[in-house]
C-alpha cells in the first residue's frame, strides 16, 4: 500500500496511490487508528501532494554508512549517533528547499525513512515490524558550516533543524522490507549518490530498538536511518531526487531565502 497525504480545493486527506501513479482512492481516519475507503477516486492531477506526515517528531542516525564515515574522515562511532530536527522543518513532495540567506554549505543526504505505526517502548529488534507503519524518502538537508561549529560543543541543531531542512515524500509504503532497498540521488539529474540499506551498519530494526529502549515512540514519529556516501552541495536553482525502491521519487527545488 502507498499512503498519501494531499489536498483537494484546501481540504486535506489521506488516500492511497493507485497503479499507474493516476488515481488517488480517497480514505476517512488516518494511518494510525484506520483508514476506511469513502467511495471516492481523485485524479492525480486535481491534488496538491503534501508532507506523508503532519509535523512529525524527527529522529535522525549519523554516521550509518561506513563510506560516508569514511569521507567524513571519522571512526565508527562507539555509540549510536543521535539527533532530531522541529517538526517545522518538514516539507512534502516538490515543496522548495529554502536556501539560507546567511547559508555558506548547504548538503544534501538522501536517505529511508522509518515511519512509526504505534507506541513503541523496550521493543525487541524482532519485534520492530509490529511497531512500523511504512517507509517513506528523507533528505537530511544539513547546513555544514552551523553544524560543525554546534558539533564542537555537543550540540546539533540549527545545522539541521532550519525551515524546509527535512523534506519527506512521496508515499509512505507499507509492507515493505527495508533490509535491501537500493537509495539513488540525483542533483539536477545527475546521481550523487547510490546504495543500498543492507549497507547500514545499524539496520531497521536495531534502530527502532535502540530508540525505544531510552524513549517511548509514537504513531506518527519519523527516523531518519543515515545517509550514504556522496553528500554534497545544492546551491538555489538545483533539484534534488532522493529514489528508494518501493517508495518513489522524492524531487524538490532549491530556493534562495528572500528577505
Amino acid at each position: 500500500m502507498r499512503i498519501v497525504r494531499y489536498a483537494v480545493d484546501g481540504v486535506r486527506h489521506y488516500g492511497e496511490l493507485e497503479a499507474g501513479d493516476s488515481a488517488i482512492t480517497r480514505f476517512k481516519g488516518d494511518p494510525y487508528t484506520g483508514l476506511t475507503p469513502t467511495g471516492h477516486v481523485d485524479e492525480v492531477g486535481d491534488v496538491a501532494f503534501l508532507s506523508p506526515l503532519d509535523r512529525p517528531r524527527i529522529f535522525g542516525f549519523a554516521y550509518n554508512y561506513a563510506a560516508h564515515v569514511d569521507e567524513t574522515d571519522r571512526e565508527i562511532p562507539d555509540v549510536p549517533v543521535c539527533f532530531m530536527k522541529p517538526s517545522t522543518a518538514v516539507i512534502g513532495p516538490g515543496d522548495a528547499i529554502v536556501y539560507p540567506a546567511d547559508g555558506e554549505l548547504i548538503h544534501f543526504e538522501g536517505e529511508l525513512v522509518v515511519v512509526i505505526g504505534k507506541k513503541a517502548r523496550h521493543v525487541k529488534p524482532a519485534e520492530t515490524q509490529d511497531y512500523i507503519l511504512g517507509y517513506t524518502c528523507g533528505n537530511d538537508v544539513s547546513d555544514r558550516v552551523v553544524q560543525r561549529k554546534e558539533s564542537a560543543y555537543g550540540t546539533l541543531l540549527i545545522g539541521k533543524g532550519q525551515d524546509t531542512f527535512a523534506p519527506l515524500g512521496p508515499v509512505i509504503a507499507t509492507g515493505l522490507d527495508p533490509a535491501r532497498l537500493a537509495l539513488t540521488t540525483r542533483v539536477n539529474g545527475t546521481v550523487v549518490q547510490s546504495a543500498s540499506t543492507a549497507d547500514l551498519l545499524l539496520a531497521v530494526p536495531d534502530l527502532v530498538s535502540y530508540l525505544s529502549r531510552h524513549l517511548t515512540l509514537l504513531p506518527g514519529d519519523v527516523i531518519m536511518t543515515g545517509t550514504p556516501s556522496g553528500v554534497g552541495p545544492i546551491r538555489p536553482g538545483d533539484e534534488v531526487e532522493v529514489e528508494i525502491d518501493g517508495i518513489g521519487v522524492l524531487r524538490n527545488p532549491v530556493v534562495a531565502e528572500s528577505r
